[in-house]
């Protein structure tokens, strides 16, 4: 029986340094060259020998020990509770296009209708990210989220004092939906709620309550009218709060977001509810499909790929991180409560789109 041959040893790994001496040019040279940020910097005669060093020798950028040796890595983390909802589609084509190629996103699922914990990023947060980017956290999150990397809160207003926060314009929005409601005669509405109870949906119900006394419209409130973000949930919920709604005069339906909104028209031609003859629908996203359901969909516009974008530029502004950056600089110090100024963002417009569902 022939013995196995032995295994050949694992090469060593091409350093910087090797490709430099290779090129004839120096590491930092090296550096810039392999990380594309050679503008201005490297002539071109010295890009053409490092990259042909690179190829001759298979130098491969080790970018684990360049994380360990500057402290941070060029991941950015996107918590969310639901990216199986279309409206983070919109969101994670915003901060990618606002991050450019050399930061890369990681996406992080705490599960439908859970808010974000500190554990969920606990170990995430061992990668030393660049930043975290964080949908609808709660208090504890931020109590007992770790130190050490920049954060940015996403759609969660009323905490713009403890973070850096991207939030919309829900108020302008809103108005502009109640106006075209009483506008079209209607003088009582109800309003199908999301589970999630996250600060945006909180703020809405209130916004549309509030707005609609102002108006002298009644909110008719059920408050255990609420469901995950599904239209099979609103359908759901709708079909067994109907009587109720109907039953006190209500014929306008304000739904937390254009899923909810798609399961009552749903429901709605079941039973054979005419929209928007008996009851108008209307939603929060304006997704792509709320303009080819049937009846198109009514909604408040809230542009996700500006959310994200937005979200990109407070974490840079607060890294002092720039697109082509490889390089990230040092944290900025904490914010506080005590400087709000420091954290103002400003605020992404909501706009109405009005469509046959109203």
């Amino acid at each position: 029986m022939s013995r196995p041959e032995a295994s050949s040893p694992r090469p060593a790994r091409v350093t910087a340094a090797e490709v430099a001496e290779r090129a004839g040019t120096s590491t930092a040279t090296v550096s810039l060259v392999v990380n594309g940020k050679t503008a201005g910097r490297v002539s071109q005669s010295n890009i053409d020998r490092v990259l042909a060093a690179v190829q001759e020798l298979g130098y491969v950028v080790d970018h684990t020990a360049s994380s360990l040796a500057k402290g941070t890595s060029n991941i950015v983390i996107l918590v969310a509770p639901d990216l199986s909802n279309p409206f983070y589609g919109r969101v994670i084509s915003g901060i990618k296009a606002e991050l450019g190629n050399e930061y890369q996103l990681l996406l992080s699922v705490t599960g439908e209708g859970r808010n974000p914990s500190a554990a969920d990023v606990h170990r995430l947060v061992a990668l030393r990210p660049a930043g975290l980017l964080v949908e609808a956290p709660d208090d504890e999150f931020l109590r007992d989220l770790p130190a050490g990397a920049p954060l940015v809160l996403l759609d969660a207003p009323g905490r713009e004092t403890q973070a850096p926060t991207v939030n919309f314009d829900l108020r302008g929005g809103i108005g502009a939906l109640l106006d075209h409601l009483a506008s079209q005669g209607h003088t009582r509405i109800g309003y199908l709620d999301s589970l999630t109870r996250t600060e945006t949906f909180e703020l809405r119900r209130k916004l549309i309550e509030r707005g609609a006394a102002e108006r002298g419209i009644d909110y008719v409130a059920i408050p255990e009218a609420a469901s995950l973000i599904s239209p099979e949930g609103a359908a759901a919920e709708f079909v067994r709060y109907w009587p109720r709604w109907r039953d006190a005069g209500v014929t306008a339906l304000v739904c937390a977001t254009d899923s909810h909104a798609y399961g009552v028209l749903g429901a709605a031609r079941e039973l054979g509810i005419r929209v928007p003859d008996t009851l108008a629908v209307t939603g929060f996203d304006n997704l792509p499909a709320s303009a080819i359901v049937s009846p198109a969909l009514t909604t408040v516009e809230l542009p996700g790929e500006a959310l994200g974008r937005g979200a990109v530029q407070a974490l840079q502004a607060q890294r002092g991180m720039t697109a082509d950056a490889v390089d990230p600089v040092e944290p900025a110090e904490p914010r506080s409560a005590a400087d709000p100024a420091r954290l103002a963002v400003p605020l992404i417009g909501a706009r109405l789109i009005v469509r046959a569902s109203s």
